[in-house]
């Protein structure tokens, strides 16, 4: 199998850079200058239309969008080694259903925080507090579930706990901190602490 990694540093293809990790994967990278429009050529734009990273190229068939490579990923190498729950099980549905969580409920949140925090045009006092308000609240579902247990799904780390900390270790940057979190502020660390999840990704 044929896999192509179109990544750049530091961006949102961080989170794939690690799971490939993680599940140790053969593949060949490709750094896209997102900083110099290099995602905007018809060259890129030819394999991924949305003119974004992360993207892989799997024996010549692009898949884009963060989630959709994880769950590939997950599906695909992460079950045989023991990182992804099996087909047909309680655990894969737990899994799909926080992996979704992550990208979808919580990245929703956290976009909405830091356009009401970082960006000079669209700064507004009350929306940022209506937006930590609810990314709290969103933490507060998570210390739920981790209140407990080892890992998301239960007492083994698992490709779930990689893609969740990546989304909630990034809104602790845009002003969503796990203070008052224990359960997931000490979960957030371990995750943090992982040699996959070390050097330049």
């Amino acid at each position: 199998m044929s896999v192509v990694f179109y990544w750049h540093p530091m961006s949102s293809a961080t989170p794939v850079a690690c799971a490939l990790a993680e599940l140790g994967v053969p593949h060949d990278r490709v750094r896209i200058d997102i900083r110099n429009g290099e995602q905007r050529t018809p060259e890129y734009l030819a394999i991924n239309p949305n003119g974004k990273v992360p993207c892989l190229v799997v024996d010549g068939t692009p898949i884009f969008e963060g989630l959709a490579i994880h769950l590939w990923l997950g599906e695909r190498f992460g079950v045989a080694r023991g990182l992804w729950p099996a087909a047909d099980t309680p655990e894969r549905l737990q899994a799909m259903s926080w992996c979704a969580w992550a990208y979808v409920t919580y990245m929703a949140v956290i976009g909405r925080l830091r356009l009401a925090t970082a960006d000079e045009t669209l700064s507004d006092a009350r929306h940022a507090a209506a937006a930590a308000a609810d990314a709290k609240g969103l933490l507060d579902v998570l210390e739920g579930r981790l209140a407990g247990r080892a890992w998301m799904l239960g007492t083994e780390y698992s490709l779930v706990d990689l893609v969740v900390a990546q989304v909630v270790g990034y809104g602790t940057y845009v002003g969503a901190g796990v203070e008052g979190h224990p359960a997931v502020a000490a979960w957030l660390a371990q995750v943090q602490a992982r040699p996959a999840m070390q050097g330049e990704v």
